[in-house]
């Protein structure tokens, strides 16, 4: 059974790994599953046109599992109405291309929370690199995003009992941009849970299976 990490920014040669590797509309090569975005470090206004037709565009392709990462980062240079503008132009591309939406968000819970009850999608939305506590954890839950954390719950005590509260099936795991494996990731997530490995594997396929529609 596979170690699904649904979001990376690197290729795993691990046959007992599948992976989502981000990609921008920069990137070259899509031969293997991924996501596709425009991430609101890298905006640039005289390129959002050009870039969401070139998303567009790869949204057909059968190795695009979802939209992102995308969203909105209150602690980068891009204006943030610029974010935000951006952020709904690939909300109403994931609905309209039926792809989930995973999301990078700094310090913008309650925008992410609006724009989510003020398009009521029919596309589920994944809060990538979660780190934060309960309390927001809980308020994006109720909402009905689910949560993707990564290797900061390796170390992170705090951030491991907001995993230890959420229901398996609200969450995923991921490696982002770090070395760590997802596999230790896994291992980590299960002891929190009180499961095996094995357990966790198959809980984990269930949710993959449900959001990306693979």
């Amino acid at each position: 059974m596979f170690f699904f990490d649904v979001h990376t920014h690197k290729t795993s040669s691990s046959e007992i790994v599948f992976s989502i590797e981000n990609k921008y509309p920069t990137s070259i090569n899509f031969t293997r599953p991924f996501s596709i975005g425009i991430h609101p470090w890298f905006i640039k206004q005289e390129n959002v046109a050009k870039e969401l037709l070139i998303i567009e565009e790869k949204l057909h392709s059968e190795n695009c599992f979802a939209i992102g990462e995308c969203g909105l980062d209150k602690v980068n240079e891009v204006d943030f109405e610029l974010q935000k503008i951006v952020f709904r132009k690939q909300i109403q591309l994931s609905e309209k291309y039926k792809k989930p939406l995973i999301i990078h968000c700094v310090k913008a819970f309650q925008e992410i929370i609006a724009f989510k009850k003020e398009f009521k999608p029919l596309q589920i939305w994944v809060l990538h690199g979660f780190n934060k506590n309960i309390q927001v954890a809980e308020g994006l839950l109720k909402n009905g995003i689910i949560l993707s954390f990564g290797s900061a719950i390796i170390n992170n005590k705090k951030l491991q009992e907001v995993v230890s509260k959420v229901a398996i099936s609200s969450l995923l795991l991921e490696t982002d941009d770090t070395d760590i494996h997802i596999k230790q990731v896994y291992q980590q997530t299960a002891i929190l849970k009180d499961i095996t490995v094995e357990e966790l594997q198959q809980k984990i396929a269930q949710n993959f299976k449900i959001i990306f529609k693979k």
